[in-house]
């Protein structure tokens, strides 16, 4: 059990849990109102996402056997405490819940879910390979969980949308720092990430203006004159201080270790951005 909630990065599918739930309680409606969360749809449509989710960390392990052996040997699941070929049939399962669950809820909560899932083959497959393309497709469903919530509730709105540009943003920046992270296996298995096609010093370049045009999307919502000072005070304080942080880090990374350390402190401002929404109203 403890392999298989690793090799479904349990951590990963608590953090959409949560996300979903806020969008569902605090985005969707004046205040915070928790008893939304227990409506049946919600819980269904939860449900689907994490499948998906789970199905593709699943397939993502299961391309990335000989890559992960090199970048992190004490981690690799697939092959060792699970076999390829029941991993492949979780994986399928899994992918076969979400979509069914998906277009029971609806057309469009549907097509979102069967997108996911062919992203995702597309990514393990082939897409995490190419320079950027792979970054761009998960960055892109991050955004679509948050937008899945509001998609099924038919109540699309601005505050939603900038939270889902919010993940996309921080999502790729970080997709890009685990690149240059996991160089040295990619490059074994000839990977072309942009850590690997421009170098670390000119992967760099690539992430500061990404991460400028982050930081310039949270200094306007920040001084958007609809948010509350509760609400600015604590994006200042807990997204984008360490927003400046990591560039600071950023400038003299060189070693694993040290993307490895940015790469945790891209998911602790995606938590803490995530969290804000219940500052919102």
């Amino acid at each position: 059990m403890k392999e298989f909630l690793y090799l479904v990065r349990f951590p990963n599918l608590l953090l959409i849990v949560l996300s979903q739930a806020l969008v569902q309680s605090s985005l969707l409606t004046i205040g915070v109102k928790w008893e939304r969360i227990a409506e049946p749809g919600f819980l269904v449509l939860t449900f689907a996402t994490v499948c998906v989710a789970a199905a593709g960390y699943i397939i993502n392990d299961y391309y990335d056997v000989k890559i992960d052996a090199i970048n992190k040997p004490e981690r690799v699941v697939v092959g060792k405490s699970i076999r390829r070929r029941p991993a492949m049939f979780t994986h399928m399962v899994l992918s076969f819940v979400g979509i069914a669950l998906g277009f029971w809820l609806s057309l469009a909560v549907g097509l979102i879910n069967l997108g996911a899932v062919l992203l995702l083959w597309g990514y393990s497959a082939r897409f995490k390979k190419m320079a950027l393309v792979g970054n761009l497709a998960i960055a892109l469903l991050s955004a679509s969980m948050l937008l899945a919530v509001a998609v099924y509730a038919r109540k699309l709105n601005k505050i939603t949308i900038s939270y889902a540009v919010f993940a996309f943003l921080i999502s790729l920046i970080r997709e890009i720092i685990k690149d240059m992270e996991d160089v040295r296996g990619d490059e074994s298995f000839d990977c072309r990430t942009l850590p690997i096609v421009l170098g670390q010093r000119r992967t760099k370049y690539v992430l500061y203006p990404i991460i400028a045009l982050f930081q310039a999307f949270l200094l306007v919502v920040i001084f958007h004159p609809v948010t509350s000072s509760g609400f600015d005070v604590y994006m200042i304080m807990l997204v984008l201080l360490p927003g400046v942080w990591l560039v600071a880090k950023l400038v003299r990374a060189d070693r694993k270790r040290d993307f490895t350390y940015l790469s945790n402190l891209g998911k602790f401002i995606m938590l803490t951005g995530i969290l804000s929404m219940l500052l919102i109203n």
